[in-house]
């Protein structure tokens, strides 16, 4: 008799292979767009799924994106891949708040969720150029060539070297050792 663990990982076998195969072949989710309110760039939908969408196809995967209905001022949506055998793999569901109760309020949360659930479920990873910003450590980048996929970063600086005079250290007082008169340790 089967656990039903078993029953559910063998329908789903021949999809699990497809996408590791096609994980292989994707290709980066290029930061093409620019957000003006930050002052930076982003990858959109569009770029995430022109990442991912020719190497699953590939394979005999095709993506679907499912919204569904909330009572809460939202959205949830659904990422699904579907195989050409018939197997299917679901990655759950994203919700996403509205920030308008209106069709452009949705529409933007639409795409936002599906986005990002699309970057999660496949593993996409667009360069964190806001994150690297934010830390003195990282590299400057000087310029990218988004045709070419490249980016030029400028040498991170040499750390300066400190003196001891910024460390206070507490010297050892010029105290003699204690001399223990047997066997016992000391304390």
């Amino acid at each position: 008799m089967e656990t039903n663990q078993e029953s559910v990982s063998k329908p789903r076998k021949q999809i699990c292979a497809a996408l590791v195969k096609a994980q292989k072949g994707f290709g980066p989710a290029l930061k093409s767009s620019q957000n003006p309110h930050f002052k930076s760039r982003y990858a959109d939908l569009s770029a995430c799924v022109e990442a991912v969408v020719e190497a699953l196809n590939d394979n005999g995967i095709a993506l679907t994106q499912r919204t569904h209905a909330t009572d809460a001022q939202g959205v949830e949506v659904e990422t699904v891949l579907v195989h050409e055998s018939g197997e299917e793999m679901s990655f759950g569901r994203l919700f996403v708040p509205c920030t308008k109760n209106d069709a452009q309020g949705y529409g933007s949360a639409i795409t936002y969720a599906r986005r990002y659930h699309l970057q999660t479920a496949l593993g996409l990873a667009p360069e964190d150029d806001d994150g690297n910003a934010a830390s003195s450590s990282a590299p400057r980048i000087l310029s990218k060539d988004l045709t070419k996929g490249t980016t030029t970063y400028a040498a991170r600086p040499k750390p300066t070297p400190r003196t001891t005079d910024e460390f206070p250290v507490d010297r050892p007082s010029k105290a003699k050792p204690v001399e223990a008169d047997d066997d016992r340790i000391p304390f």
